[in-house]
């Protein structure tokens, strides 16, 4: 029988919790031929998140939770549930019930036709403001633009995903993490539905525009190049129309005898080339920023507590298997010089 993990990344979530169980008790019960893990991952809650998710997995054994040793993010939360996900396919689910569990039993028949990621596209977004959908909008088909892959547009974390697809996020150990373009830039067979989305059905947003403009960055940052181009390519305009300029100034002094003048101009100008050079270093800035991260190779997330079982660690799956190869070729060259050693003292024998 298949088993499909429901992946719940939940951050002071006590008020939507019993609600969310009890929606995807009654959904979960139609779908026969299946199990099911409820896997919720607690992102360092201040509130009673961790206490009524344990209540409920005693309630429900198909309730498995993973406690962070502090708030590291949606989108680190969303790798330890991938690397802690058993099943054969997994489901992103967000707590606050702005997407609907009734839509599971659609994407696990479009999964068994043979789509590896079946996301959801909103037709509408109910309890936004209209700046913050037209922002989103209009970054969209910025990334769009600049990047190289297809970020699908209104579509979010909600999808399903099979085994194949969460191996290939497990191995993408990113410090600084956009996982909506991750799910485009793996690629596999994708399938879209379309819904409406709901308002929250309980509590406040964890996303405001501060931490909307950090996410709208690293998905830039972290899928092209261009905004160092721009910076070059405004540099090269500067420099030529100030290049012309002086030409200008040259002309006009030996052919009319014109003094040079015009201090607010050369300051205008001065200012102008400073800001430009300010905007170019900060691009640099958050690209050497990244790097800098990424070079320290800390863990990307400590666990505290795994269905009741204390944990200290998860260190990233590639240094994991480097170990594991390292161990076996040292193994395998010891194993050889013993040989070599035995069949040199039965030679001289």
């Amino acid at each position: 029988m298949k088993l499909i993990t429901i992946m719940i990344p939940a951050y002071n979530e006590e008020e939507v919790l019993h609600q969310l169980h009890s929606r995807l008790t009654d959904v979960l019960s139609e779908l026969v031929g299946y199990e099911f893990e409820m896997l919720f991952v607690n992102d360092g809650s201040q509130d009673r998140t961790l206490p009524i998710l344990k209540g409920l997995r005693e309630m429900d054994p198909r309730i498995s939770y993973v406690d962070l040793s502090r708030n590291f993010g949606k989108e680190t939360a969303m790798l330890a549930g991938f690397d802690h996900a058993r099943g054969d396919a997994l489901i992103i689910l967000d707590a606050d019930l702005q997407d609907p569990p009734e839509l599971i039993p659609l994407m696990i028949d479009l999964w068994e036709q043979g789509y590896d990621d079946v996301f959801a596209k909103r037709n509408s977004r109910t309890g936004e403001t209209w700046f913050k959908k037209w922002t989103s909008k209009k970054f969209y088909q910025i990334l769009q633009k600049v990047s190289h892959i297809d970020i699908e547009e209104d579509t979010g974390d909600f999808r399903l995903l099979d085994k194949r697809c969460v191996e290939a996020l497990r191995k993408m150990r990113e410090t600084q993490r956009y996982t909506k373009g991750m799910f485009s830039w793996i690629g596999f067979n994708k399938k879209e539905i379309m819904f409406d989305r709901d308002a929250r059905a309980a509590g406040t947003t964890k996303w405001n525009y501060s931490k909307l403009f950090d996410l709208a960055i690293e998905g830039i940052t972290s899928f092209t190049t261009v905004p160092l181009r721009l910076s070059s390519f405004a540099g090269f305009i500067v420099s030529l129309l100030a290049f012309l300029y002086i030409l200008v100034i040259v002309f006009k002094t030996i052919f009319f005898g014109e003094e040079i003048t015009g201090y607010p101009s050369t300051m205008s100008v001065i200012l102008f080339l400073g800001g430009i050079q300010m905007l170019s270093l900060g691009v640099i800035g958050e690209y050497l920023g990244r790097i800098f991260n990424e070079t320290k190779n800390r863990p990307l997330y400590f666990v505290n507590d795994y269905n009741g079982e204390r944990k200290f660690i998860s260190s990233p799956v590639e240094s994991s298997e480097r170990v594991i190869e390292n161990r076996d070729y040292v193994l395998s060259s010891i194993e050889t010089s013993e040989l070599t050693r035995e069949y040199q003292l039965n030679e001289k024998k």
